[in-house]
């Protein structure tokens, strides 16, 4: 019998080790001072939710817990490095606002920032006002935020502010429904892959999106407002960019530069831009079904690029649709399918939708007053304006360029977006 109750109690004692302690779910006083202590007594998967007002920081996150805001919970910092660091796994940062980081750009002093082992972090529906950078995704995988509102600072010059979301070699991140405005580029991605940024908007930044170095990625259904550049993919391949909007953006709305075989299509870019579409040394992509609208420039076409198919896309109202210097002749239509030009006096005898003539946006001219802007002193003379007749009448005498062999009778809608 005795041999019989040490079994039962070594098997007891055996259970109690193997079961963990049940989570908790612990509410901490704004001014209590505890919040420290309490996360330093957390264990996996507790719940510590702050009370309103304001809470010290800056404070760490080591266990997978869920840190939650109830309304009107505000995390305060120092001012010195970054008031939220996640490095455990399986956290979750929602509902609070979130203020007071430091002004180093060298440690990239953040509102929240998830590092290397956060893996599978979730920073959801907080607001983050007036830090250096908004949230940081520093090397961790899989992580989601979402619904957030950042404000970023005002106090330098645009180049001088930090990002609204950094992300950094993080694989698997996904941006969503989250508002960015001030500050200096609303999401800057640098050397990552296999990113999804869709459905933000971004206002009165340098760049909406800026592209570095990051691969096999997608850019959807965003929008931005009033900002120097829209989309600026740089040096990345195997792009997505599909639905978004460019709305009085100040330079360009999308800018490819060294970027290759990425997908751009039903974007609408509108009002206001020096170059709807900057293309630089980009190659093998395709831009189809976009509508660029009321830019100085519809499309900016340098430095080499080769096999991409531009088609379906509306150049409407633009004071210059396409401005490409080359001797080579480029055909800007797919699969038989061309593009929609608002200055092109085209006629559709057969009624299939497409010009009966080809659109040619540049002539002789454009090249010598693009290389040579003081000739404008002569566009209204005689000479010049024989020069251009010789050539709309004789296509022969063209040096050059875009032309356009299927143009459509009908511009695309909307964008798509």
């Amino acid at each position: 019998m005795t041999r019989v109750r040490a079994i039962v109690g070594l098997a007891a004692l055996f259970c109690a080790v193997a079961v963990p302690a049940a989570a908790r779910d612990r509410t901490v006083a704004a001014g209590s001072g505890a919040l420290q202590s309490v996360l330093e007594q957390a264990g996996p998967g507790d719940v510590i939710r702050l009370g309103p007002g304001d809470h010290k920081g800056p404070v760490v996150l080591t266990q997978p817990v869920q840190l939650i805001g109830e309304p009107g919970a505000r995390l305060v910092g120092t001012g010195d490095g970054t008031v939220i660091t996640i490095t455990g796994a399986d956290v979750t940062v929602s509902g609070l606002e979130v203020v007071g980081s430091g002004s180093s750009h060298q440690t990239l002093d953040s509102g929240i920032k998830a590092t290397k082992t956060a893996t599978n972090a979730r920073i959801l529906d907080n607001r983050l006002e007036g830090n250096l950078v908004g949230i940081d995704v520093h090397g961790a995988t899989d992580t989601v935020v979402r619904g957030n509102v950042i404000v970023g600072r005002r106090d330098h010059r645009v180049n001088d502010r930090g990002n609204g979301i950094y992300i950094w070699n993080a694989p698997g991140t996904v941006v969503e429904g989250n508002s960015v405005r001030y500050g200096r580029d609303g999401i800057f991605v640098n050397t990552s892959r296999d990113n999804i940024f869709r459905g933000n908007r971004f206002e009165d930044l340098r760049f909406a999106v800026h592209y570095m170095y990051t691969n096999n990625s997608e850019v959807s259904g965003n929008v931005s407002l009033n900002n120097h550049i829209g989309y600026a993919l740089m040096y990345s391949t195997d792009l997505i960019v599909r639905g978004n909007r460019s709305l009085g953006d100040r330079d360009h709305g999308i800018m490819l530069n060294y970027a290759n075989r990425a997908t751009v299509e039903g974007n609408l870019v509108r009002r206001g831009a020096k170059k709807c579409l900057f293309m630089y040394n980009a190659n093998k992509n395709r831009i189809a079904g976009n509508r660029f609208e009321a830019c100085e420039i519809g499309v900016h076409f340098t430095a080499g690029s080769e096999r991409n198919a531009i088609t379906g896309n509306a150049f409407i109202g633009n004071r210059t649709q396409v401005k490409y210097v080359g001797s080579r002749w480029l055909d800007w239509s797919a699969d038989g399918r061309g593009n929609y030009w608002s200055d092109h006096a085209a006629f559709d005898i057969d009624g299939d939708g497409l010009a009966d003539l080809p659109y040619r946006p540049n002539d002789l001219m454009d090249h010598i007053l693009w290389t040579q802007p003081a000739a404008r002193l002569l566009l209204g003379s005689p000479a010049v304006q024989l020069i251009r007749w010789s050539q709309s009448a004789f296509p022969a005498l063209l040096p050059g360029g875009v032309v356009d062999s299927k143009p459509l009778m009908k511009p695309v809608e909307d964008g798509g977006a």
